[in-house]
C-alpha cells in the first residue's frame, strides 16, 4: 500500500484531487526511462486541464515538456494525427510548433502503466520551446495580428495537405459542441451556477447559433482542420518568432472558430472587439475573409463562450475552472442578451 493510503488499481476518478496529482506525478517520473532520460531530472507540473503537462529539467539544464493524456479523450490514432499535423506544419515552415521526441523504441507515443492506476495512459514528450506567453494586460495588437496570420497560414495548409489515411480527430460542429447528445465537453446546462433563468437565456442563444450555423454551412473553404484553441496561453513570443503550441484540441470545425478562441475566458472584456479586428487584420495578410465569414465571428465567440461554460462544469476541479467559477456563467447571460439583440 502507498503512503497516501491508496489501494492498487483504485478508480482514478474516485480519488481526491491531491491523490490524482500524486499518481500523475509518479506516472510522469516513470515515463522518463521510456525516453532515455536521467531519473535525476526535476519533474514539475505546469498545467492540469484535459491533460497533465510537466516541465522536465535535466541535470545539465536541458528541458522538455511531458504530456500525460487524459483517459478516454483521445485514442492513440487521434494523438498520432495531432503529431502528424504539427510536424507537417513545422517542416513546411507554416508556423513553428513543438517538436515531439522519439522514445527509445522509436515511437513518439508511449503507453505507460502506474501500479496504482487502473488504466495506462498515453504519454508524449516534446522538446522545450522558449518564449513568453502574452498577457491580458499587455499591448495585444501585435500578438492578435500574429494569431490571425498563424490561423490563416494553417487554414491554407490544411486545404492542400494530404492527411494520412488513418488520420482521425474530433469534429467540433454544433451538435458536438452545444448539442444534447454527448457533446465533447459536456452539456452547457450543467455549467456552474446555471439556474433555470440562465438556462432559458442560454437555450434561446443556442437555438439562434444553430440556425445561423446551419445557414452558414460547411463548405471546404469554411470548414476543415483547425487548431481549436488559439488563445494567448498557446502562443509563445520568442524575439521576432511567434510559436503555436498545444494542439490537443485540434479537429474539424469552421475556420472562423479560430477567430473566437483567442478571446477565451475574457469574451466580455471591452477590448475584445478591437482585438478581433487586429486578428482579422493579421488573417487578411495571408487569406481573404468574406462578408459571411466576418458576420459569423460573433456567433463563434458566443458558441465558444457557451462551450466553456460546459467545460467549466465538467472540469470544475481544475485551477482554471475554479478561477472562473459561477461568475463566468453569470457573465455569459449578459453576452447572450447582447448577441440576441444583434443577431437573434
Amino acid at each position: 500500500m502507498m503512503a497516501s493510503g491508496l489501494e492498487p488499481v483504485a478508480t482514478f476518478e474516485a480519488l481526491t484531487h491531491a491523490q490524482q496529482l500524486l499518481l500523475l506525478q509518479g506516472l510522469a517520473r516513470a515515463s522518463l526511462v521510456r525516453f532515455g532520460l536521467n531519473a535525476a531530472a526535476t519533474v514539475t507540473l505546469i498545467n492540469l486541464s484535459e491533460n497533465a503537462t510537466y516541465r522536465v529539467t535535466m541535470p545539465d539544464g536541458a528541458r522538455y515538456a511531458l504530456r500525460i493524456h487524459r483517459d478516454g479523450y483521445h485514442d492513440r490514432n487521434a494523438i498520432a494525427s495531432e503529431l502528424a499535423w504539427l510536424i507537417a506544419l513545422r517542416q513546411k515552415g507554416i508556423v513553428p510548433t513543438p517538436l515531439p521526441v522519439a522514445a527509445l523504441d522509436g515511437e513518439f507515443i508511449q503507453l505507460v502503466q502506474h501500479p496504482y492506476m487502473e488504466k495506462p495512459r498515453h504519454v508524449v514528450l516534446f522538446h522545450w520551446e522558449e518564449g513568453l506567453e502574452p498577457q491580458i494586460g499587455d499591448d495585444l495588437e501585435k500578438p492578435f495580428q500574429a494569431l490571425g496570420e498563424a490561423a490563416a497560414r494553417m487554414h491554407l495548409h490544411v486545404m492542400q495537405w494530404q492527411r494520412p489515411a488513418w488520420f482521425t480527430r474530433h469534429t467540433w460542429n454544433f451538435e458536438t459542441a452545444l448539442g444534447e447528445d454527448k457533446p465533447h465537453w459536456g452539456r452547457w446546462r450543467d455549467g456552474l451556477g446555471v439556474t433555470p433563468e440562465l438556462e432559458r437565456v442560454f437555450a434561446r442563444t443556442v437555438a439562434v447559433i444553430g440556425r445561423r450555423l446551419s445557414a452558414y454551412g460547411q463548405p471546404a473553404d469554411r470548414f476543415g482542420l483547425v487548431h481549436g484553441d488559439l488563445r494567448l496561453a498557446n502562443l509563445l513570443v520568442d524575439g521576432e518568432q511567434v510559436k503555436v503550441i498545444d494542439f490537443d484540441d485540434c479537429g474539424f470545425s469552421w475556420f472562423m472558430y479560430d477567430a473566437a478562441t483567442p478571446v477565451s475566458f475574457f469574451e466580455h472584456e471591452p477590448q475584445v472587439p478591437t482585438l478581433i479586428e487586429h486578428w482579422k487584420q493579421g488573417y487578411r495578410r495571408v487569406r481573404s475573409l468574406s462578408p459571411a465569414d466576418e458576420n459569423e465571428i460573433p456567433t463563434f465567440v458566443m458558441l465558444r463562450r457557451l462551450l466553456l461554460v460546459a467545460w467549466i462544469g465538467t472540469r470544475r476541479d481544475t485551477d482554471l475552472a475554479k478561477s472562473m467559477g459561477v461568475a463566468y456563467s453569470d457573465g455569459t447571460a449578459d453576452l447572450c442578451d447582447q448577441y440576441l439583440a444583434k443577431h437573434g
